[in-house]
């Protein structure tokens, strides 16, 4: 199931990938079965240790074409161990709501892109979000767990001031607010409950089958209560004065 949407946010084949705080890897084997030059890096080692096993199956299976490459590593999000503008592209998915300090992480991230790069960043959208914290503490109120609720312009606003420049903007996975909100409502870690364990069946046979019915349904409701926010920008050139200078 992926956040991000190629289809705005173009990816080519050799484009040197950083997907910041991987987690399970979704979007790092996306960009892997696309061409791209890969690195998933994530500060949980059990993670990573998953994410290496699945980028070697999948290029013992052929998933991946020739000139491809992937890498899972540990790392700190707040001290990057890249070279300056070391990536064409870094995508980063619900990864910024669980960190203190998320201007030192944009930071890095503007550090270690190249001029012209692009980026992807997802949080949870404020509405759906808001549900979650009112229904339950235990949602939140736990060791790594969301410390902030981003509002849109709140998020692009950062994302300017790191110095970026947003270009678009969209929302997904409507159809898994209610799910989170039965969760929350039920006990977060109660997957006995019959609603919830209903509901999760209907996401797992959705996201296996993805039949015209859901698809369509979810792209109408995303406006209204897509669980996810995403925004999209590059870091542009900087002018030739201010690149003379620099040098």
């Amino acid at each position: 199931m992926l956040t991000v949407d190629f289809t705005r946010f173009p990816l080519a084949a050799g484009d040197r990938v950083l997907d910041l705080g991987c987690g399970a890897g979704r979007h790092a084997f996306e960009c892997y079965r696309r061409g791209a030059q890969v690195v998933a890096l994530d500060q949980n080692a059990e993670e990573i240790a998953e994410v290496a096993k699945w980028f070697a199956a999948m290029k013992e299976a052929g998933e991946a074409p020739a000139g491809a490459s992937a890498t899972a590593m540990e790392g700190d999000a707040l001290a990057l161990p890249f070279p300056d503008e070391s990536f064409d592209v870094v995508i980063i998915s619900e990864v910024m709501e669980h960190i203190p300090d998320d201007k030192g992480v944009l930071a890095e991230m503007v550090r270690v892109l190249k001029p012209g790069g692009r980026i992807a960043v997802t949080v949870p959208r404020y509405g759906p979000e808001k549900v979650c914290w009112a229904l339950s503490d235990e949602y939140h109120e736990v060791e790594g767990g969301h410390i902030r609720i981003y509002k849109a312009d709140e998020l692009l606003g950062k994302m300017r001031e790191a110095g970026l420049k947003p270009y678009g903007t969209h929302h997904a996975h409507a159809l898994h607010s209610p799910y989170w909100w039965l969760k929350c409502a039920f006990g977060v870690d109660n997957d006995k409950a019959l609603p919830v364990k209903a509901y999760h069946k209907l996401l797992v046979w959705d996201i296996m089958k993805k039949p015209a019915l859901t698809r369509v349904a979810e792209q109408l409701l995303n406006p209204v209560v897509g669980k996810s926010f995403v925004a999209y920008a590059t870091k542009p050139h900087l002018p030739a004065a201010d690149a003379e200078a620099t040098a």
